[in-house]
């Protein structure tokens, strides 16, 4: 009798010797599993071959739509190569002196299609000051777009004539529309010596603008 218990008795010992063993090779392979699933997620994360930072001028602040950048208003910091804007500057000389079109959050690449002018604004003949006009025709204002080029007009004395008071100025802005104001408020890029013209008869007369096509 004790023989035949004999085969019963070695197979629970096999079995309880056997079930820790499973469960080890389990966990050992959960184990290996994470690890692998880990250096999978750090080799995602490293840096690829050729991907290296290039330095770009950043807005160092926000600046707002019209506003003239100094220096203090732009920084170069490092930029993912892959992410870099086309036309994306590298100098702060270059960004300097030049009014921006629209906005700019601090942390933003500053591109050249953003700024007015192909030089210094304190430069003769190239735009240096922004005139708020205010247009009564809110469907014309609708149509502006920052970088849009206009003519500024008013009526002449015959009425029946326009006088134009600046031509191929830049339209930086078009502002919300004001319940408690007539028409909407345009920011428009153009010469010093244009722009306290403009500024005076938007003051006193009826101002509009006229689209130009591309150059």
């Amino acid at each position: 009798m004790a023989s035949s218990l004999r085969p019963a008795l070695r197979d629970r010992l096999s079995r309880r010797m056997g079930g820790p063993s499973w469960r080890r090779i389990a966990v050992l392979r959960r184990s290996a599993a994470a690890v692998l699933a880990a250096m999978a997620l750090a080799l995602a994360l490293l840096p690829r071959p050729g991907s290296a930072g290039v330095d770009l001028v950043v807005a160092a602040v926000d600046i707002a739509p019209g506003a003239t950048i100094d220096a203090a208003a732009v920084v170069v910091r490092s930029w993912p190569s892959e992410l870099a804007p086309a036309g994306a500057l590298t100098d702060t000389a270059a960004a300097v002196g030049h009014v921006l079109v629209g906005a700019a959050r601090a942390g933003e690449p500053i591109t050249d299609a953003r700024l007015v002018g192909a030089g210094p604004l304190s430069s003769a003949g190239v735009l240096g000051a922004a005139v708020p006009v205010r247009l009564a025709d809110a469907g014309v204002a609708s149509l502006l777009l920052p970088g849009s080029r206009v003519d500024v007009v008013t009526l002449g004395e015959r009425n029946a004539e326009a006088v134009v008071l600046a031509s191929d100025a830049v339209v930086l802005a078009v502002l919300a529309e004001d319940a408690r104001a007539r028409g909407r408020l345009v920011l428009v890029a153009m010469p010093r010596a244009t722009a306290a013209k403009v500024a005076a008869a938007a003051l006193t007369e009826q101002v509009a603008v006229t689209m130009r096509g591309p150059p």
